[in-house]
């Protein structure tokens, strides 16, 4: 089982490496506009293989993404300290004009998995360009709010004590400022959070709430500020969904992809819960929220739509 990483910088490389760890696929291709750091990465990541899982990891060009079964595309220029996700994206399309068609060149039926920012406007400006392949919109897919998700729960996780993998809590919306914590929807054990604080004797205030919600939603800010660069979240949480694509395990991840039939979120590209197998995103699931948490992913919506049309697609 064949991966491509197109953008072997910080989030690509790191990806690739909790592919490698996690012993996810058989032979992973790297490939970068500047050919001497993907050899670098390839070689850098073999050496861990004896630790970890038997991969095959080598650079290559886009031919050599022949028969891969999902590339993640990953290129693009950085997010700079203090700049917003959507900020990026002017920056970002042009790139992206060329990477896609040369990835379906020479890998028309991979599933494509965007992970470069802000990924919600880049899967699908991906879904654009794919079309003029034949290429279902269903399968291309971001990594959406996979991580703020995982954020999400690993903070609920550690205010009670609890293994955050048990935690079921969602991130909506944008991957971004105007991203929705569906707080009505979250459960542990079963139980809404305040019917969980009750039995467990410890309470989530509203002071709590604020301040997983800014941990949350500011996190990236946080991280950047202090060393620059996100990169080991998001590459575990691409690992886990490549490994959901390859073996078509049929999971519910928030991974962003182009919303159909969903009132105030119809046409555009956005997290919501997904079951997501073999052949990318299978059934959107929506959620029954609050009136305030479906305002909030009506505003979220809404900033999305704006920043699409100023790419005037046609």
């Amino acid at each position: 089982m064949k991966i491509g990483v197109v953008g072997c910088g910080l989030v690509g490389s790191t990806a690739a490496y909790a592919l490698v760890m996690s012993g996810v696929g058989r032979e992973i291709v790297l490939v970068d506009l500047k050919r001497a750091r993907a050899e670098a990465e390839a070689n850098d990541i073999s050496h861990a293989i004896p630790f970890a899982r038997p991969l095959v990891v080598r650079a290559g060009d886009y031919r050599d993404l022949a028969e891969a079964r999902v590339v993640i595309i990953a290129g693009g220029v950085a997010q700079r300290p203090g700049e917003t996700r959507l900020q990026l994206l002017q920056r970002n399309a042009d790139v992206f004009r060329q990477i896609v068609p040369s990835v379906l060149h020479h890998a028309p039926d991979a599933v494509l998995l965007v992970v470069t920012n802000p990924v919600d406007i880049m899967t699908q400006l991906t879904a654009h360009f794919a079309a003029e392949f034949n290429v279902p919109a269903t399968r291309v897919i971001g990594s959406g709010t996979t991580l703020d998700t995982a954020r999400f729960r690993t903070l609920l996780g550690r205010h009670f004590d609890v293994d955050s993998r048990h935690v079921h809590a969602y991130v909506l919306g944008e991957h971004g400022d105007s991203e929705v914590l569906a707080w009505s929807q979250s459960t542990i054990a079963g139980l809404a959070l305040n019917d969980f604080a009750k039995v467990h004797g410890r309470a989530l205030t509203e002071a709590d709430r604020a301040q997983i919600d800014e941990n949350v939603r500011r996190a990236a800010y946080h991280i950047i500020a202090g060393k620059g660069a996100t990169y080991y979240g998001i590459g575990g949480a691409v690992a886990r969904i490549v490994d959901v694509l390859l073996h078509d395990q049929r999971a519910i991840l928030t991974i962003c992809s182009r919303i159909n039939g969903v009132p105030d979120c119809d046409g555009v590209t956005l997290a919501l819960p997904h079951l997501v197998g073999g052949g990318g995103a299978l059934a959107t699931i929506p959620l029954p929220l609050e009136e305030s948490e479906r305002a909030a992913l009506r505003r979220s919506a809404g900033i999305l739509r704006e920043a699409l049309q100023s790419l005037q697609l046609n």
